[in-house]
């Protein structure tokens, strides 16, 4: 392959990993844009919303196929049961602590993580489960680089929810209420405005992108694991932190920068994919350095 042909074959590649980057990003920024959590059992909340999908299509297939139209019913599913998930945590989990220390809510966050963890890896026996789906391999060509239908599907079905989110947030009167709400919780309340809900529907929406970004991550891999959230949950963190945190289109830049990264780092010389890892937290390190409050972060003032 030619030069050309190598970088747009890593262009497609980054595109798709970034793009399961942004969509956990995204329920990252969005809680600690609200209530300034920074919420680490949310790999596993993808990785649980994997397992999910995979139990549905399960189910699903014998009347719909294995094909797109029981991804997505599965996926729909999923994300709504997911969904739900995150705000039954949430409610359990968070809000008797959202007036402790900041470390309190923080080492709470660690344990939801832990729960989820342990309960997946108990239920599957710590073992790779495959993903049954009938897509096939078919594609287009574009001189050497082979694009499959399913890069495209998935590439298009992370814009497409990603879009859905922005509209919901900038012309919705919910998601101007979470936007008031990042600002001042006080004045809200003042307002009429019930806090309490508004933070529930940020972890359901938040939790429901992690479940679409699992279900994608099965479908595109072909196998999911109980380990699969750690580090995608380091990496999601990791593209809210260089998009800033807090920042919903930071998020989106971030994790789509980062897919870029890691794809076409494995490229240069001495770095191969065995090192794309370590390229990409030293990209974070050297972000921090020079921008601590991210790409499209805002620094900002503390209220005495």
């Amino acid at each position: 392959m030619s030069t050309l042909d190598i970088f747009f074959q890593q262009l497609v590649n980054g595109l798709i990993l970034g793009s399961f980057y942004s969509l956990v990003a995204l329920g990252y920024s969005m809680v600690y844009g609200i209530i300034k959590l920074l919420n680490f059992a949310h790999g596993d909340v993808y990785m649980v919303g994997s397992f999910v999908g995979l139990i549905l299509l399960g189910l699903l297939s014998p009347f719909l196929g294995a094909g797109w139209a029981g991804i997505l019913v599965a996926m729909v599913i999923s994300m709504i049961l997911v969904g739900l998930l995150g705000v039954l945590i949430q409610r359990v989990a968070y809000v008797p602590m959202l007036s402790a220390p900041r470390l309190s809510i923080l080492i709470t966050a660690l344990a939801v993580s832990m729960v989820l963890y342990n309960f997946v890896m108990a239920s599957t026996s710590g073992e790779y489960k495959a993903f049954p789906v009938d897509l096939g391999y078919e594609g287009v060509e574009f001189g050497n680089v082979f694009i499959t239908y399913t890069q495209i599907i998935l590439v298009s079905s992370t814009a497409i929810l990603m879009t859905v989110l922005h509209f919901f947030i900038s012309r919705t009167m919910l998601g101007k209420a979470m936007r008031a709400i990042a600002i001042d919780q006080d004045a809200c309340r003042l307002m009429g405005i019930n806090v309490t809900s508004i933070i529930a529907l940020t972890f359901f929406v938040g939790s429901a992108l992690a479940c679409a970004a699992g279900v994608m991550a099965g479908v595109y891999y072909g196998s999911i694991h109980f380990f699969m959230g750690f580090l995608i949950g380091l990496k999601a963190f990791t593209a809210a932190v260089i998009g800033g945190i807090g920042s919903i289109p930071g998020a989106v830049l971030g994790g789509l920068i980062l897919g870029l990264l890691e794809a076409f780092g494995t490229q240069l010389p001495f770095i191969g994919s065995e090192w794309k890892d370590v390229f990409a937290f030293g990209i974070l390190i050297l972000l921090l350095l020079f921008k601590p409050t991210g790409l499209l972060g805002k620094t900002e003032i503390e209220r005495m």
